[in-house]
């Protein structure tokens, strides 16, 4: 495999950090909000202005609310609505995942997803990793037509995972794409490529910046989220590139 061949997704938490990932190389955007919790989708505000900013492939989150990936009628819905919005702003993908409470994938509602956001792909996210069974899972998402699945391998990071997601990849056999996220850093990158085989890679580097105010109210000064700033270091997205 050749390093031409190789995807670098990064997930963005707003306009800001998508412009530093944009500016450090990242080959696909995942689009959140409050990515701090594992992303939600992003405002319609904010998904046209990335759409109209950038022309690189972005795919949104399509996830109502943190927590768990059980959801009721009236929050998929939302869902329905969000994908709609994402087709028609002219978004090449987004990013779903539904789970029964028995921890089985829930076809029903995916299958509708799948067919509401068409000609869009869709990307299966970390759900996966909370389902009773990924192989069986992986069949059921493939006879969907689901086109890519974002994995840890059933481990809160890849690394752990990388047995699982080597399997997931072998029995993928090119029909659906795997792909390696959480825990996915530049100095890692190139041994999960060697050990699992894939070719499309997540992560978030996620970090903090300090905020440009220049008043800070005392009450609040040591409050991360008064005057810190999420952000994305564009250098250690080329880095992470060049590694692969």
């Amino acid at each position: 495999m050749s390093r031409e061949q190789i995807l670098i997704e990064i997930a963005t938490a707003d306009l800001e950090t998508t412009r530093q990932a944009v500016e450090g190389g990242a080959d696909r955007i995942e689009l959140c909000a409050n990515l701090s919790e594992g992303g939600t989708t992003p405002s319609v505000g904010t998904m046209r202005v990335c759409r109209e900013s950038f022309d690189l492939p972005i795919f949104p989150i399509i996830r109502p609310r943190a927590g768990d990936f059980l959801y009721t009628d009236d929050e998929f819905n939302a869902m329905r609505y969000e994908v709609e919005s994402a087709r028609s702003l002219g978004f090449e993908g987004v990013v779903i995942g539904l789970l029964l409470a028995d921890g089985k994938i829930d076809l029903t509602r995916t299958a509708r997803l799948r067919e509401l956001a068409y000609p869009m792909e869709i990307t299966f996210h970390r759900a996966f990793d909370r389902c009773l069974d990924p192989y069986v899972a992986l069949e059921e998402l493939i006879g969907i037509g689901v086109d890519r699945v974002l994995t840890s391998g059933q481990f809160p990071a890849a690394p752990d995972g990388v047995d699982c997601i080597a399997a997931l990849q072998n029995q993928a056999d090119g029909r659906i794409i795997i792909m390696p996220g959480s825990g996915v850093r530049p100095d890692n990158i190139q041994a999960l490529r060697k050990q699992t085989g894939c070719h499309e890679f997540h992560s978030s580097l996620r970090g903090w910046q300090e905020s440009k105010m220049n008043f800070r109210h005392p009450n609040f000064a040591k409050q991360k989220e008064s005057y810190q700033n999420p952000f994305i270091d564009a250098g250690e997205v080329r880095r992470m590139k060049k590694k692969v």
